[in-house]
């Protein structure tokens, strides 16, 4: 089994069992061994999933603005853990190319591996819930033939994207493609970045 093959396989294990309660306040219960790559994909789903949720409540339009602020809050922090493990899978991939030596001709990708992985982990989400409109029986024969249109594009874009991924690391492992990984630097969460947080902290 390949990576990408791993990785659909464990993103859809988590889909699965996020949605046994289907409740964004559930608490994770990773199912794998501790250090494995297995675990670390599983985060990352759950991550993913909770929030995929979280942002379907919020576009409640009745709902309460005060619910609606805290959840913001919520998924903002959501934001944050995922580009943490997203960096967090990077530097595991450099790791385990640390001892590969790129060609002198080698390229830079436009995108890292874990970067790449988190559209894969995304891209199960849309698949699972697609699947389920274009099953939905309550909706018209319409909107499900309208969703499984939309359904089979979306395999399409999983059979590409999980070969470009494996394309890439392979790429990587043989020195024609060099891993370069940038932080993403996000600062709206950063109290001496984003300048509404650090302004009113002056205030005081």
């Amino acid at each position: 089994m390949n990576f990408t093959e791993t990785a659909w396989k464990v993103f859809n294990q988590c889909i699965e069992d996020y949605h046994v309660s289907d409740d964004v306040n559930t608490l994770i219960n990773n199912p794998f061994e501790k250090n494995s790559l297995e675990r670390i994909l599983y985060a990352k789903n759950w991550i993913d999933t909770v929030q995929w949720h979280l942002e379907d409540i919020i576009r409640d339009e009745n709902i309460d603005p005060v619910e609606a602020l805290q959840l913001k809050r919520t998924i903002d922090a959501s934001n944050q853990k995922r580009t943490d493990l997203v960096e967090f899978i990077d530097s595991w991939f450099l790791t385990k190319f640390e001892n590969i030596t790129p060609k002198p001709e080698a390229k830079i990708n436009t995108e890292t591996p874990a970067w790449a992985v988190d559209r894969l982990s995304i891209l199960a989400l849309k698949v699972y819930h697609m699947s389920l409109e274009a099953n939905r029986e309550s909706a018209s024969e319409e909107h499900r033939n309208n969703c499984q249109a939309k359904l089979d594009v979306l395999l399409t874009q999983k059979e590409d994207l999980s070969t470009s991924i494996d394309q890439l690391l392979t790429d990587i492992e043989n020195g024609t493609v060099k891993m370069k990984v940038y932080k993403q630097m996000k600062m709206y969460n950063d109290e001496s970045l984003n300048p509404i947080l650090y302004q009113k902290g002056q205030q005081k």
